[in-house]
């Protein structure tokens, strides 16, 4: 995550006697100095979106989205990108409504490569009533699985580990499962995140950070850490006992895996979708 170091000015003695108009003049040139230091600042924290800051190339980021092309991006179902349900538009990657209905009109889009330990960040602007996700360790070749039954299905989701991302207070999803597991910020349908999470409201732009070092997970929303869970522990195998996966062997512990942006009928948009690979621990 990128910190900001805000250099203090310097404290200035005056003398005691000090004529109370050119106090005056310096108190407004102290103003005006700070001020120009905080517009600099913040133009230098607004970095334009789909680049990297010069930390972030130090660091070893890279795009995982150009802002402009579907390069590094495919259809699970097939080697070429979906011709229809996205569309990008001055640097924004988005689907289109098509009625809500999972991965049946252009379908999900996944990274052509695969990824075990990483630092993954995208923003991320809901619709009402959105249902949609970022998944990590996605196996194209399983089967997707039937929501109601639990069952392999030929139509829908990849499957994978998913970030939840949902309309909370308008999306049916939001009142089933376990315990919040399929609300915002969550580990699809097999942990809820920190309810007291920090959501910015529809229109705006969230920011999504994961975090997969072995088999530890970490899912961060807009600054804070809401969830972190292990791959492979017994809670997490109880679980996906629990799970609508139950049934898939050894779900969410393979070695690696691609990274899915969910096409799921509903409007939604993404931006700024960087990675940082971490060195095998």
């Amino acid at each position: 995550m990128k910190s900001i170091l805000i250099h203090q000015p310097k404290k200035m003695k005056f003398k005691i006697p000090f004529h109370p108009a050119m106090a005056v003049t310096v108190m407004l040139g102290l103003m005006a100095a700070l001020t120009t230091s905080c517009s600099t600042c913040c133009k230098h924290a607004d970095a334009a979106p789909n680049t990297l800051t010069d930390k972030e190339k130090a660091e070893g980021w890279t795009l995982l989205w150009d802002g402009r092309t579907t390069d590094g991006w495919r259809s699970p179902k097939s080697d070429s990108f979906p011709t229809k349900s996205w569309v990008i538009q001055d640097g924004v990657l988005s689907v289109v409504s098509s009625g809500n209905a999972e991965a049946q009109a252009g379908g999900d889009i996944i990274t052509r490569q695969r990824y075990a330990n990483f630092e993954l960040q995208a923003d991320f602007m809901i619709t009402t009533g959105c249902n949609s996700g970022i998944k990590i360790f996605v196996q194209p070749n399983i089967s997707p699985i039937d929501k109601k039954t639990g069952k392999p299905t030929a139509v829908g989701s990849a499957i994978g580990l998913e970030y939840q991302i949902l309309d909370d207070a308008n999306h049916p999803d939001a009142k089933l499962g376990r315990n919040g597991d399929r609300k915002l910020g969550a580990l699809y349908d097999l942990f809820p995140c920190d309810p007291n999470k920090q959501v910015n409201p529809i229109g705006e732009w969230n920011h999504a950070y994961i975090l997969s070092r072995g088999m530890h997970v970490e899912h961060w929303l807009n600054g804070k850490k809401n969830l972190e869970y292990d791959r492979g522990s017994p809670a997490f195998r109880e679980a996906v006992e629990l799970s609508k996966f139950k049934n898939i062997p050894d779900f969410g512990e393979w070695p690696d895996g691609h990274i899915l942006l969910q096409e799921h009928g509903s409007a939604v948009s993404f931006r700024n979708v960087k990675i940082h690979v971490l060195p095998t621990d």
